[in-house]
This record gives structure tokens, C-alpha cells and sequence, in this order.
């Protein structure tokens, strides 16, 4: 596991810094240490991804010129929290909560979810 958080950590570093091109990409605006009661010690990041040149053109004339995406992501390896909001609908908000085991992912309800509140697909 612990090989793995560091290649984890490695790429996203990566991938941030070679999508970040003028003045497009991903910014970091803040990136800490934090304490959790429940999670423990872990890394608190905020990143903006700036997307306005990637979108097709159609979609660049409907929105402003300045469009991001926020990403603040708690790391508390082997559990993560990331919420992502737009700039352009600040009411749209996607929050995730994502457990890394040390498995081929064959572990039934890794969160511990009750019962009542899984669907079944």
C-alpha cells in the first residue's frame, strides 16, 4: 500500500504539471498538512483547473472567458475526501468519498455503508 500512495502521489504531481500551460491547467492555491479526528494526520489541497481553452468552441461562447473547476481534496490515505464546484454554477458541487484497499477491489461495502442505504443494482 505504501508503494502505492507514493506512485499515486507521484503521478498526480505529474499529470498537473504537464497539463499546466499558459496560463491553462491546474493552480495550486493551497496545499497543507491537517489533523482529522476521525482520519488522522493528512494533506489538504485546493487546485483550481483551469479549463476555458479546452472546451469546444460552441461551449467557450456560452461561458465566461474565466471557467475552473475548484478541486479541494483531503488526503488521508488510505481515505480521501474531494468535492468539486465550477466556477461558472457555484451550486453544482460533486463530493466523493473514495477508500484505497489493498485488494483486486473484492471488498463487499469498503465503507461500511448500512445496509438500508445501498441500492441494488
Amino acid at each position: 500500500m505504501f508503494q502505492y500512495h507514493i506512485g499515486q502521489l507521484y503521478m498526480i504531481a505529474k499529470h498537473s504539471a504537464t497539463e499546466s500551460k499558459q496560463g491553462e491547467g491546474v493552480e495550486v492555491i493551497e496545499n497543507c498538512p491537517i489533523d482529522h479526528p476521525e482520519h488522522g494526520k493528512g494533506q489538504y489541497t485546493e487546485k483550481r483547473i483551469h479549463l476555458s481553452n479546452r472546451l469546444p468552441t460552441w461551449i467557450r461562447n456560452l461561458v465566461p472567458r474565466i471557467f475552473y473547476i475548484t478541486e479541494k481534496a483531503s488526503n488521508f490515505y488510505p481515505f480521501t475526501i474531494t468535492e468539486y464546484t465550477c466556477s461558472f454554477v457555484p451550486r453544482f458541487n460533486i463530493h466523493i468519498m473514495t477508500r484505497y484497499e489493498n485488494n483486486a477491489g473484492t471488498s463487499d461495502n469498503v465503507r461500511t455503508t448500512k445496509s438500508n442505504q445501498i441500492m441494488n443494482i
